[in-house]
C-alpha cells in the first residue's frame, strides 16, 4: 500500500499518546491498525490481494472509528468527551493533550497534609493552552481519515493492478486475447495438408 508507511508512522504516534492518557480503547484499536497495515504491506510487497483486500475493508472501519473519535470529543450525538467510554470505565484518565497540549500550564493544588492514600487524587489545573485538546484529537483523527482514504484507494489500484496481472499471464499461446505477437492465421483452404506417398 502506499500510504502504508505513512499511516504506520501516524498510529505509532497516536498510539504513543493513547498510552500516555491511558485510553485503552484507541490502544486497542491503533493495535490492530498497526497489525493490519503490516499485513497490507506485507500483500503489497509478496503481490497477495487478499492481504491487500483485508487492508481495504480495515481502512473502511478505521475511517468510522476516527469518524467516532470526532464525534466523542465534540461531544456530538449524547457522546461526552468527559465519560470514560475511552477508558473502558476503569480508570478516570482523559485524553493526555488535556493537560499537556501546546503552551498548556498545568498546575497540581496540593492536598491537605495528612490525607495521603494510594487512591487519592489531586486537584489540577490546565490554563493558558494554545488550542484545546479536543481539536487536537479531532486533528488527528481527521489526519487518520485523510491518510486512511488514500490508502483506501491506492489499495484498490494495487489489488485491480495485481488480479488484472494475473488474469493477463500468457504462457505460450495461453489465455491473453491480445498477445505480444501477433500470427496471421491462414484462410483453412490455404493450409498446407499432408500428402501420403
Amino acid at each position: 500500500c502506499g500510504c502504508c508507511p505513512q499511516s504506520e508512522v501516524l498510529a505509532l504516534e497516536r498510539q504513543v499518546f493513547d498510552f500516555l492518557g491511558y485510553q485503552w480503547a484507541p490502544i486497542l484499536a491503533n493495535f490492530f491498525h498497526i497489525i493490519i497495515v503490516i499485513l497490507g504491506l506485507f500483500g503489497t510487497i509478496q503481490y497477495r490481494p487478499r492481504y491487500i483486500v483485508v487492508y481495504t475493508v480495515w481502512a473502511a472501519l478505521w475511517v468510522a472509528w476516527n469518524v467516532f473519535i470526532i464525534c466523542f470529543y465534540l461531544d456530538v450525538g449524547g457522546l461526552s468527551k468527559d465519560s470514560d467510554l475511552l477508558t473502558f470505565n476503569i480508570s478516570a484518565h482523559h485524553s493526555w493533550w488535556s493537560e499537556h497540549g501546546p503552551g498548556c500550564v498545568r498546575k497540581e493544588m496540593p492536598q491537605a497534609p495528612g490525607v495521603r492514600t494510594t487512591e487519592s487524587h489531586s486537584y489540577i489545573t490546565v490554563m493558558g493552552c494554545l488550542m484545546d485538546y479536543q481539536y487536537i484529537e479531532v486533528v488527528h483523527s481527521g489526519t487518520q481519515i485523510l491518510v486512511a482514504l488514500l490508502g483506501f484507494v491506492y489499495a484498490c489500484y494495487v489489488v485491480s493492478a495485481i488480479t488484472e496481472e494475473e488474469d493477463s499471464f500468457d504462457f505460450i499461446g495461453g489465455f491473453d486475447p491480445f498477445p505480444l505477437y501477433h500470427v496471421n492465421e491462414k484462410p483453412s483452404h490455404l493450409l498446407l495438408k499432408p500428402m501420403y506417398l
